[in-house]
């Protein structure tokens, strides 16, 4: 059962923002399970602003076949999140302050210090939970943003999904991910995690990526 107050509570793990670390895949945090996947989903500024839009309007959720709901912004307006560079030192993320955008239908945009309810099944494998939004990069030629559980019941940790517009005009699209086994199933069978974790990324790349429109 979700906690109704579940906004005002932290996430529910420790390495907040590691799902930024360039060395994710050798030192994940502790007892989770690290997923790092990438594809290169076309190329051009065009390309690049769509898949932009995918992300920050919910769609690479959403399009997964996920529903997200109870989308709230931060109550804190000068909320900027957590970043890191390439040495994992912390640095304040590269971002814009746009006024509060919302979907056709009438979803907040995502936004640092968001909150939001995730739940539906994904290529089979179930989702629910309560999330918050660990920061937004909007930058020139890059987008991203990451989420981090609250009281998960079936994995905990963070995803972060990114659009970058590389120098030879091409884009890709990268999940990164740790998850910690929350359900007992799932502790007991660890394979269990690596298998959800493909079919979610798989339904995100399916979200975004024109081969599959």
């Amino acid at each position: 059962m979700r906690r109704a107050t579940f906004r005002d509570q932290t996430v529910d793990y420790a390495a907040v923002g590691a799902s930024q670390a360039a060395d994710l895949l050798q030192y994940p945090p502790e007892r989770s399970m690290p997923a790092v996947g990438s594809w290169r989903i076309g190329s051009g500024e065009e390309r690049f602003r769509k898949a932009a839009e995918d992300l920050l309007s919910w769609r690479v959720i959403t399009g997964a076949g996920l529903e997200v709901t109870d989308v709230r912004p931060s109550s804190d307006p000068g909320y900027t999140g957590v970043s890191f560079d390439v040495d994992g030192t912390p640095v304040v993320p590269a971002q814009r302050e746009p006024d509060q955008r919302f979907t056709p239908d009438g979803i907040a945009y995502v936004s640092a210090g968001a909150t939001a309810h995730v739940h539906g099944r994904a290529r089979g494998r179930r989702a629910d939970g309560d999330y918050r939004v660990i920061f937004v990069a909007e930058e020139e030629r890059r987008v991203a943003f990451a989420l981090g559980t609250v009281a998960a019941t079936i994995v905990s940790g963070e995803v972060l999904f990114s659009v970058e517009w590389r120098d030879d005009d091409e884009v890709w699209f990268e999940v990164r991910a740790f998850d910690i086994p929350v359900q007992w199933s799932y502790r007991l069978f660890r394979g269990l995690v690596k298998r959800r974790r493909r079919l979610l990324n798989s339904a995100y790349l399916r979200a975004v990526s024109p081969l599959f429109a």
